[in-house]
């Protein structure tokens, strides 16, 4: 039987009846309480998804019952945005006989989802998609753009009648964000990685502060949701850099920190 949700779960408006709910925002891993990367875009109609990172399967279903999802899009195969599939599919094959989920991902978590399970089909409709894809999803359409990170990974711009989420998934530099902005109208709500400190800047294929605002300007963000601030760091302070950033850009958008948006439980 299905978790019964909870009616006090946070969402974020974007536009119309279009929201984002933050499962998880923690970077790399989960700190105490904090759940990895998972976040839930949901219109009247539909219900998506977005990374399954360790943790994010007990606040989605604050939100809505497993049974209720349209699909899921994962961005990448590492664990801390895909940890809960495995867990997914065990539930669905198991407890609530439902198959036929679509799930949109890469090539490379496809593989590592089926290894893991001894293959996720049929609870599982794999969708492998890549840069340049495009998909429709209820009222929701889905357009992919590959990043800058050691694996393959795709960021995701989610367009309704009401309102636009972008999300930049884990990326380096070298990502040009202006492929989630093909249409030149801008994003109303992007929610981008700013996991390294300014000291820190390429050391890894991680966006400081610096190249968050840079890619919230590129795809013409009007509000940035920052995201994916390793545990022990200051999101407040990430945030605080993304905005002074932008100020200095001559960018007016409004920047909140996803820490102080999520789900809790």
């Amino acid at each position: 039987m299905d978790a019964a949700p909870l009616p006090d779960a946070a969402t974020l408006p974007v536009g119309g009846d279009l929201q984002l709910a933050v499962l998880g925002c923690d970077g790399s891993y989960a700190g105490p309480g904090g759940a990895s990367s998972g976040y839930l875009v949901r219109s009247a109609t539909t219900s998506l998804w977005l990374d399954t990172g360790p943790g994010t399967l007990g606040r989605l279903q604050r939100h809505l019952p497993l049974r209720e999802l349209s699909a899921v899009v994962v961005s990448h195969e590492h664990p801390d945005h895909c940890g809960e599939l495995p867990v997914v599919r065990n539930a669905l094959k198991y407890l609530l006989d439902i198959e036929g989920l679509p799930v949109l991902t890469t090539r490379g978590t496809r593989a590592l989802v089926d290894h893991i399970s001894g293959g996720a089909a049929p609870t599982f409709a794999w969708d492998v998609v890549a840069d340049g894809a495009e998909r429709q999803v209820g009222d929701l359409r889905l357009r992919f753009a590959r990043t800058d990170h050691p694996v393959e990974t795709v960021a995701v711009r989610v367009d309704h009648p009401a309102g636009s989420v972008a999300y930049s998934s884990d990326t380096g530099g070298r990502f040009d964000a202006s492929a989630l902005d093909p249409d030149g109208t801008g994003v109303d709500l992007f929610v981008v990685e700013a996991t390294m400190p300014p000291d820190l800047e390429d050391q890894a294929q991680h966006l400081s502060a610096r190249q968050a605002a840079a890619a919230a300007i590129a795809c013409g963000a009007r509000r940035v949701l920052v995201t994916h601030v390793a545990p022990g760091d200051d999101p407040g302070r990430r945030r605080a850099e993304v905005e002074a950033e932008l100020r200095e850009a001559g960018s007016e958008a409004t920047v909140l920190a996803a820490a102080d948006h999520q789900t809790r439980g």
